[in-house]
């Protein structure tokens, strides 16, 4: 277990029982790893990408927010995700001139957000439009009991990623990615983003290994869980998962190979140098 709990926090945006605001005429799509497996597997299968449904649905709605504060006392999974999501934005911004931390949002079931309505189903995500990154803490849960990746850091892996989706966002990388994406086939739109999934696996490795150098926080298991996590979120695993044919030309995420590969890579060296997925 991380021994989290004498690290920074830095606040958290708690949307938790605001209710989803999900009305009849909102899109259920499928999107990524979350509590519901059937849209889980539903993402996977059918390749539908959460982060281009939400810029498709949502550049117009209106955002819910609230203040950044403190967690509810003693409310653990709050202030573990305050925490390491805090350890993620303070290691880039030792490494990025200018840098200015994402936001992370807590909610359950569903929220609007600068990129559309947000759902559970579709696990945690980052929007870039307001620079937050969404998390329903039920999906921790989710990835024990469904998909066999137990532990808490399995749940910093995630949170990692997603902070490592803002460094692409402000690095100018995810909009390179999303106009290059426009001009292609489906099947190498899919593989671009494959190699931005694959480079966020690669910043999460990046930054366990110098958030562990600075705090050493890590202990016994914790590496093993976070690779575990990689591994039960590659595409072609979820697909077995799902009973059906594994479909690399659909495959938006990665292999549960490349998904722990990239991590290793990152964690391996600390160097953000070493993460080029595009090469």
């Amino acid at each position: 277990m991380v021994d989290w709990q004498g690290g920074r926090r830095g606040g958290v945006e708690d949307r938790r029982g605001q209710g989803s605001g999900m009305g009849a005429g909102v899109a259920l799509g499928g999107g990524g790893i979350g509590a519901v497996v059937i849209a889980l597997i539903g993402y996977f299968v059918f390749g539908i990408d959460p982060q281009v449904l939400l810029s498709q649905t949502g550049q117009t709605g209106t955002q819910s927010s609230v203040a950044v504060g403190g967690c509810p006392e003693g409310d653990k999974a709050c202030d573990f995700a305050d925490v390491i999501h805090t350890s993620a934005n303070d290691v880039w911004g030792g490494l990025i001139q200018g840098y200015q931390p994402s936001t992370i949002v807590l909610y359950t079931q569903g929220t609007q957000t600068g990129c559309g309505m947000g759902q559970s189903a579709m696990g945690p995500f980052y929007c870039p439009a307001d620079q937050r990154v969404y998390l329903d803490l039920d999906f921790a849960h989710t990835l024990e009991r469904d998909l066999g990746a137990s532990g808490d850091f399995a749940l910093a892996y995630v949170i990692g990623h997603e902070v490592g989706h803002h460094v692409q966002n402000v690095t100018g990388v995810s909009d390179k990615v999303q106009n290059a994406r426009r001009a292609l086939g489906e099947s190498e739109s899919n593989a671009l983003s494959v190699k931005l999934e694959l480079q966020a696996d690669c910043y999460a490795g990046v930054w366990a290994k110098r958030s562990d150098a600075q705090n050493h926080w890590l202990q016994s298991g914790d590496l093993e869980e976070a690779i575990t996590a990689a591994s039960a979120v590659g595409d072609d695993t979820l697909q077995k998962r799902s009973g059906g044919q594994v479909m690399p030309d659909s495959f938006t995420h990665g292999t549960s190979k490349e998904r722990m590969f990239w991590f290793n890579a990152g964690y391996s060296s600390g160097d953000p140098n070493a993460c080029n997925t595009f090469n």
